[in-house]
């Protein structure tokens, strides 16, 4: 088990980890300015797709939170690699936000706007959804077209210990009408994590994930081979965990306890 005060690169999730929604979680400002201060470098790695990565550096500023585009790594972008590298000549129809659109089309990914002429669907965590995408996507996915998702998250915690429905609920949704499941890109498939490695150049070994859901955060971290570590500040509560058979190396209760660790 790696020390934390040996991590020099912190891969952290958003909500239910640094944020609630527009609430700050205890110790999350004073944890990343004392990365900062050690010279060591924290990335928001978040399934949540609705936003782009300037969207959520505005939002983690509006937090107080330290934070450059640099320190933003979503899985709208994730989407957005795979799609360009695996499927470059569809059309994609993107059940998703506007801003979600937005990141789609700085990797060059060509989307249609009404579902015409799309051959791939991607689904996304979609704060935007109406019954007329419903619909389009259940034509789509009826017709044949090849199916994508952002994220498995079933919901998305927001303050006052209240949730959301996530990607992975209207994954659900479609599949009661259709039958049919996406292949979801975002955690806790490693591949966001070894971007992320090659691009800082930073060995596994000195990564950790942390996060509030054991069935992403800690699942991505564990599949990667860095430092998973749970905190019990959003989705996952102890209960969770001692049911769950996927084991990370620390369970704590906020990132607070991190700060104390590495301080």
């Amino acid at each position: 088990m790696a020390d934390l005060k040996d991590i020099t690169l912190f891969l952290l999730d958003m909500d239910g980890t640094v944020n609630l929604g527009y609430d700050p979680i205890d110790g999350a400002k004073e944890f990343l300015e004392t990365l900062k201060a050690q010279g060591k470098n924290f990335i928001f790695l978040t399934n949540n797709s609705s936003k782009n990565a300037m969207d959520y550096v505005e939002k983690m500023r509006s937090l107080d939170f330290p934070c450059e585009k640099e320190n933003v790594f979503t899985s709208g972008m994730a989407a957005g690699m795979f799609l360009q590298e695996n499927k470059k000549d569809s059309l994609v129809y993107v059940c998703g936000t506007e801003s979600l659109k937005t990141e789609l089309k700085k990797y060059g990914v060509n989307i249609s706007e009404d579902g015409v002429g799309a051959d791939t669907v991607l689904l996304g965590y979609d704060t935007e959804l109406d019954y007329k995408k419903i619909r389009i996507v259940c034509d789509l996915l009826d017709g044949g077209a090849d199916y994508y998702a952002t994220n498995i998250d079933m919901v998305c915690p927001i303050e006052g210990g209240r949730y959301l429905p996530d990607c992975g609920s209207f994954a659900d949704m479609f599949e009661n009408a259709v039958k049919r499941r996406p292949i979801f890109l975002g955690k806790p498939d490693r591949t966001m994590i070894d971007i992320l490695a090659k691009r800082e150049n930073v060995p596994y070994e000195q990564i950790a994930m942390v996060g509030d859901r054991i069935y992403t955060d800690v699942k991505t971290g564990i599949n990667a081979g860095v430092t998973s570590v749970l905190v019990l500040s959003g989705e996952t509560t102890m209960e969770d965990y001692e049911k769950s058979d996927v084991r990370p190396e620390y369970v704590l209760g906020s990132v607070k306890d991190i700060l104390d660790a590495i301080k």
